[in-house]
């Protein structure tokens, strides 16, 4: 455990010693490429993992402030300067803490399983209507809980596994009978609907501020906007797409829509919590689409008023609060990885990749390059066990080199955003809730990768080719 634990932080620290030594190009200052050290540093500590990320973070901002590279608090000579505890106080970070406290009540309540159930019990006599069942309960639920993992190793995960069970497909003999098309099934829509809303994922609060460096804004009712008409029609045809390349044994599946139906019946009338939770989250949904651009209410003061009337009505508690620990990680690691990935645009160093990442590709029209950026950006994903990894690596960096070379920038930041939540289902490690769901034992590593390259691209080409025409269609670009 020990030597484990020493290789995986040796191997960041001997990185970012050896980066701070060395030569670096002549258009970059020492500053800059130090500052690009520490970055890689953190990032390759993410990715083994010898501490919570939290953690990792924490040690990387401290080593910041101890060589020099940031100081912790705003200097009083240059108050625009970047430094270490700037992330702190960012917005879009709240936005998503917010998001995290709200989920809470979901769970807490029943109310996201009893969803689940009802799309299940509606749509669930055939195996593909089952799959549907549970892609719109996870739509449904994603703009209120930004955890992959919560909504679909939670939520559907537990409710998938009893519908399995229900025609006894258990990992082993009879796994294929129903089990491994819903586990890779929940897996790929998952995705999918992390994509569509600001507040679904974690990481997308990231990708809002990393776009702001580049002065494209990405707010909650844009990102909605656009992510809606391609994400609706990948959920029909990437289901169907699974269905036909990887399926299920059984296609009648009555039992299932019974079983949904029985357990609907067992929860009883609506609670009082379930109740309240319900109207703050059409309140939320509310102001989030319209609240902006109506009201001038941002989409973090509305996430605020949203866990003030669940605090008030009770549904949620003080200790609830204090108890959410993936709010406040993912506070930090946010914070940090925000704080780094804007010292490195301040030095000039994200100015200096893009531009050398855009000459590469000089040759190619903006489309057809755009087209390259996001494969090379979604396909790079078999490197990385962490989507907030992989972002911050890598995604203001592309979209300057999209912007550079002359592609629309909000459609640039948008299509590269929506692709920083779809690789999340291109490996059994690749993030959100594929670890749990491959955990289940229904699908062998080959199957889940070759079904998920294949399910990937239809994904992808939906979102370019759609998605492109339908944000034109609405003034995107």
């Amino acid at each position: 455990m020990e030597k484990d634990f020493s290789w995986k932080l040796g191997i960041p620290a001997l990185l970012f010693v050896s980066i701070w030594f060395s030569p670096h190009p002549a258009e970059l200052t020492d500053q800059s490429w130090r500052m690009f050290g520490l970055f890689v540093a953190t990032i390759l500590a993410i990715i083994l993992r010898p501490l919570p990320m939290g953690a990792v973070t924490i040690i990387g901002m401290i080593v910041g402030v101890l060589t020099g590279l940031v100081p912790l608090t705003a200097p009083k000579s240059d108050p625009g300067a970047p430094y270490a505890l700037m992330g702190f106080g960012n917005s879009t970070i709240w936005l998503i803490v917010m998001a995290f406290l709200i989920s809470r009540g979901f769970i807490k309540t029943g109310l996201g399983r009893r969803i689940a159930l009802f799309f299940v019990s509606k749509l669930g006599g055939r195996m593909l209507g089952v799959s549907y069942g549970l892609a719109a309960a996870d739509f449904v639920l994603s703009p209120a809980i930004p955890s992959a993992t919560a909504r679909g190793g939670g939520i559907m995960a537990p409710i998938m596994k009893s519908i399995a069970l229900t025609y006894d497909s258990q990992p082993g003999p009879t796994r294929r009978r129903a089990g491994a098309f819903l586990a890779i099934n929940v897996g790929q829509v998952n995705a999918i609907t992390c994509a569509m809303f600001l507040t679904a994922m974690a990481g997308n609060p990231l990708i809002a501020s990393l776009a702001g460096q580049l002065d494209v804004e990405l707010t909650w009712t844009n990102w909605a906007a656009g992510a809606i008409v391609p994400g609706i029609c990948a959920l029909i045809v990437v289901s169907w797409v699974v269905y036909k390349i990887y399926p299920p044994e059984l296609k009648e599946t009555p039992e299932a829509k019974n079983m949904a139906a029985h357990e609907l019946a067992k929860l009883g009338r609506l609670t009082y919590g379930e109740k309240v939770l319900a109207g703050t989250f059409v309140l939320l949904l509310l102001l989030w689409t319209m609240g902006d651009l109506w009201l001038g209410i941002s989409a973090t003061t509305t996430a605020f008023v949203g866990v003030i009337v669940l605090l008030l009505t009770n549904v949620l508690t003080w200790e609830d609060i204090t108890k959410e620990k993936a709010a406040w990680d993912t506070m930090t690691w946010f914070a940090v990885l925000y704080m780094m990935a804007t010292a490195l645009s301040a030095y000039g160093f994200i100015e200096w990749i893009s531009k050398t990442i855009a000459g590469g590709l000089s040759g190619f029209s903006w489309g057809v390059a755009l087209v390259l950026l996001v494969l090379i950006y979604f396909f790079s994903h078999y490197l990385f066990a962490s989507a907030t990894a992989h972002i911050s690596a890598m995604y203001v960096a592309f979209l300057g080199a999209a912007i550079a070379l002359g592609a629309p920038p909000l459609m640039s930041a948008l299509v590269l955003a929506y692709t920083s939540n779809l690789f999340t289902s291109l490996t059994q490690y690749a993030g959100g809730a594929s670890p749990t769901l491959f955990g289940q034992n229904y699908i062998t590593v080959g199957e889940w990768w070759r079904t998920s390259a294949i399910a990937g691209l239809v994904s992808i080409t939906i979102w370019l080719v759609i998605g492109g025409a339908w944000m034109n269609l609405i003034g995107f670009w």
